[in-house]
């Protein structure tokens, strides 16, 4: 069925034009969503360093690693679900694209509210059994049992700026995270230096800012695209459907998760080497993350991309297209290990007080390693993406287990014998692990994409010969 003409407006094909100006227009908007995304942690990082102290700055960080263990696996599944949606919106199937639709928010529904109950139950006994120091885990428990509770709003945003997404806009959900970014800064700033309510009012700033944001995308995707009105029978529920969202969105979500256990691992490493570490990872990780947000938004925009064209049965501008992301994954790699070496001490100050030079010294040490490896973080990201767009998720689970290996090992016998500099060593070594994997993956599944094409072209040759042949007869 062919795309109404009422929705061109507002959605937009990534199947036709030069792959490096349509990757570079879809990846920008994206990484300025992404930005404020981070901004939301860098936020809470700097408020609650400056205002509260270092063991509070230490008690948030403690907590990063499963943070990103439960919600990486909520945003892997709600990425995973909008790629059929994207594949069917390239091959212009509106009524199958709203059954996908329909069908996922009942998957995402059941996913949050089994994920709340069960991580807000043993959260407490997650954090013991992560050697959290007795000086912060109470703190930390404040903090993460209500990143825990707000689940459902973290679905609720993924999950609509995803299928946004997959129409091919990539701007309005920037839009409203700029709103939400706002909010999130008074919210920090009232909670904490106001009502006096400690490391929980970063995590009440952080879930309210993050549910606005993501009514706001509720609302224009009801409002700005009548391609997803939903009938009664669009959200009935479909075997066939469901079993498909969740082969592309459970394997995502694990990728996430895999990959975080290496993480919880190493930060209970960390947290073995005391509060001071715990306080230079934090410190290091949290600004690394803003740094390499460009590699989340190139990831980002090759699901979608890949999606759209294996849809439209395109295979080679998927070629193209990785071609043309790795060449600007690169090029900002550069541009980023040159920004940390010369501003990196001056960065870092945002978290921490300059006269806390040991902490210091340490977390400059651990941001110039990684930054070193960035480019391949790039790979990573572009390339993963890419394979679960065109629809192989599973490999990807296999990349994320490369990285966990590589982290639990780091943890086990680097960090042990070469200290906080050991754990400095561990996400390169993971990353490279993952790319070593990762690219003869996806010749794999380029070439298995490629001979079926060639299959179904013959086939349809053949029925048309036939019939040409019989009407002739």
């Amino acid at each position: 069925m062919a795309a109404s003409s009422s929705v061109k407006d507002t959605t937009k094909r990534l199947t036709s034009g030069s792959p490096m100006s349509l990757i570079l227009g879809f990846s920008l908007p994206l990484l300025v969503g992404m930005l404020f995304q981070q901004f939301y942690s860098l936020v809470d990082t700097i408020i609650v360093g400056k205002f509260l102290g270092v063991n509070a700055l230490a008690a948030v960080g403690s907590t990063g690693s499963v943070n990103f263990l439960i919600n990486g696996f909520c945003m892997g599944v709600c990425t995973g679900f909008a790629i059929p949606v994207a594949q069917r919106f390239g091959a212009e199937d509106e009524e199958g694209l709203r059954r996908y639709v329909g069908n996922s928010i009942w998957l995402s529904a059941v996913f949050a509210a089994v994920m709340t109950v069960i991580v807000s139950v043993f959260c407490r006994e997650i954090l013991i059994l992560m050697q959290t120091p007795a000086d912060i885990i109470d703190d930390a428990y404040a903090y993460i049992f209500i990143i825990f509770v707000g689940i459902p709003v973290t679905y609720l945003y993924n999950l609509t700026s995803g299928i946004i997404r997959s129409l091919g806009d990539s701007k309005t959900p920037v839009y409203f995270l700029l709103m939400a970014s706002a909010l999130n800064i008074v919210l920090d700033i009232l909670f904490i230096t106001q009502f006096d309510s400690g490391v929980a009012g970063a995590a009440y700033a952080t879930v309210i800012s993050q549910l606005v944001s993501g009514i706001a995308c509720l609302i224009f995707m009801a409002k700005k695209f009548p391609i997803l009105h939903l009938e009664r029978d669009d959200l009935k529920p479909r075997k066939q459907c469901m079993m498909t969202l969740c082969s592309m969105g459970v394997p995502m979500g694990l990728q996430y998760s895999i990959t975080a256990i290496g993480s919880v691992i190493l930060q209970a490493a960390v947290n073995g080497l005391g509060s001071a570490a715990v306080a230079s990872m934090t410190a290091a990780s949290r600004l690394s993350m803003f740094v390499v947000c460009p590699y989340d938004a190139l990831g980002s925009t090759m699901a979608t991309y890949g999606g759209q064209n294996v849809g439209a049965r395109k295979l080679p501008r998927i070629k193209a297209g990785l071609k043309s992301a790795t060449i600007l994954g690169g090029l900002y790699s550069i541009f980023a290990l040159l920004l940390l070496l010369a501003a990196g001490n001056l960065l870092l100050q945002l978290f921490l007080s300059a006269d806390e030079t040991a902490i210091m010294a340490d977390a400059r040490m651990f941001l110039i390693v990684q930054a070193i490896f960035y480019f391949p973080l790039a790979l990573v990201n572009i390339v993963r993406f890419l394979i679960q767009g065109i629809g192989f998720p599973f490999l990807a689970i296999l990349a994320g287990v490369m990285e966990m290996i590589a982290r639990t090992l780091s943890a086990i016998f680097l960090v042990p014998a070469f200290g906080f500099l050991g754990s400095a060593f561990a996400s390169p070594i993971a990353w490279i692990m993952a790319d070593a994997f990762l690219i003869p993956a996806f010749f794999y599944v380029y070439k298995k994409l490629s001979r079926q094409s060639v299959v179904s072209l013959r086939d349809k040759a053949i029925e048309w010969d036939t019939k040409t042949s019989f009407r002739s007869f």
